[in-house]
């Protein structure tokens, strides 16, 4: 079925079945309320939630319940789940839409802690988002700009102490080796050794521990914070496609192969985006290899800054505009997809501590974001 008339069809059940259905069950529908249903109808997360039944003792919370409100706290933008539960209390259509008939029936923060512990264990919103993408976007629909990009992610956690390298052996002295000499070789770098290793290996090579980054930001003056890195490949329409949670140290360059390999899976792409800090020839070999074209920012090197503002220069004199630099303004969308997350759906406010609990926080973002702009598509 093509992508336009499936999104079509699946608007058309939303706002004229769905809707009217729950207002008669729930009570009128805000604009919040709205949009928490258009995002749990599109994820379908309840097909992913495991619950487990049987067992000896008290039985479990409902995890559907607590998935949907997990949810509702990004589509809300609400910074703690102590203001979501005091919210789910008052609010008695959020309430219902989640599944708790009583405000008595709401579960305390301890439950929802575990719960969340849980989600995290498993990857509950990487898959929701995983299935999103590959039953939407996915399978024989061409996309034609993939976006690479990285943004900050700041949490309350005390930073890992860098190990200082252990110096058993001198240093050997720069210049020629003296007859007889054996020079060590030098370990190949993260990027060479990509080449060679699946995804899994990939993201398990990359540092994931909460340290220090530092960013010059678009004022030239050098920024840091104190968490991790979310590096995002977002498709045409502002929709993000894969998503890898690294130190706040790591550079840019080093996720761009895994991203790749990641997306590449979900969707098929024609262009690869990617601003100066991903100039690197491994980089580019890697997009063409997999029939892509890349187009990255120069970095501009030592000597080359005069030459590079000659040639700007003579192209706005000459009204030249290459094509590639007109591709290039689409990377915006991974800008806007940055911004979206921290501002509306909870990035700047991470109360949970470790590399796997802050990414399945930032994945229930990523999934909201991921399923209202899919269905903009058509709406």
């Amino acid at each position: 079925m093509p992508l336009q008339q499936g999104l079509a069809e699946s608007w058309s059940h939303i706002q004229g079945r769905l809707f009217p259905m729950l207002q008669e069950a729930a009570g009128p529908l805000q604009e919040c309320h709205s949009r928490l249903v258009v995002v749990l109808e599109m994820a379908r997360i309840e097909a992913f939630v495991q619950m487990v039944h049987g067992l000896p003792g008290r039985p479990p919370e409902d995890r559907f319940a607590l998935a949907r409100a997990y949810t509702a706290k990004a589509v809300l933008n609400l910074p703690t789940t102590r203001m979501l539960i005091d919210r789910l209390r008052v609010d008695a259509v959020l309430r219902r839409l989640c599944g708790w008939e009583f405000a008595r029936a709401i579960p305390g923060e301890w439950t929802f802690s575990r719960a969340f512990d849980e989600f995290a264990g498993y990857g509950l919103p990487e898959r929701v988002h995983e299935a999103l993408i590959r039953r939407t976007i996915g399978g024989d629909h061409l996309v034609g700009h993939i976006s690479r990009d990285a943004t900050a992610i700041e949490v309350r956690e005390k930073p890992v102490k860098a190990e200082k390298p252990q110096a058993d052996e001198p240093k050997r002295k720069l210049g020629r080796p003296r007859k007889g000499e054996v020079v060590p070789e030098k370990e190949p770098r993260r990027l060479q050794r990509q080449g060679t290793m699946t995804l899994s290996e990939m993201k398990a090579d990359l540092p994931t521990a909460c340290d220090v980054g530092t960013k010059r930001n678009a004022k030239g003056h050098s920024i840091s914070w104190t968490g991790y890195k979310l590096h995002i490949d977002t498709a045409d329409g502002d929709i993000p496609v894969s998503c890898i949670l690294t130190s706040a140290s790591v550079h840019d360059s080093q996720v761009a192969i895994p991203l790749a390999t990641m997306t590449s899976t979900r969707c098929i792409n024609l262009y690869d985006l990617m601003d100066s800090a991903y100039d690197a020839p491994e980089i580019k070999a890697d997009s063409r290899a997999r029939d892509h074209v890349p187009i990255i920012d120069h970095k501009t090197r030592r000597g080359e800054k005069e030459a590079i503002a000659a040639e700007v220069r003579a192209k706005r004199v000459a009204r030249y505009e290459l094509a590639e630099d007109v591709r290039y303004d689409q990377r915006s969308s991974a800008e806007r997809v940055n911004a979206n997350l921290k501002d509306n759906c909870g990035a700047r406010f991470v109360r949970v501590r470790g590399a796997r609990k802050v990414m399945c926080h930032l994945m229930f973002g990523i999934v909201v974001i991921a399923a209202e702009q899919i269905l903009r598509l058509v709406t």
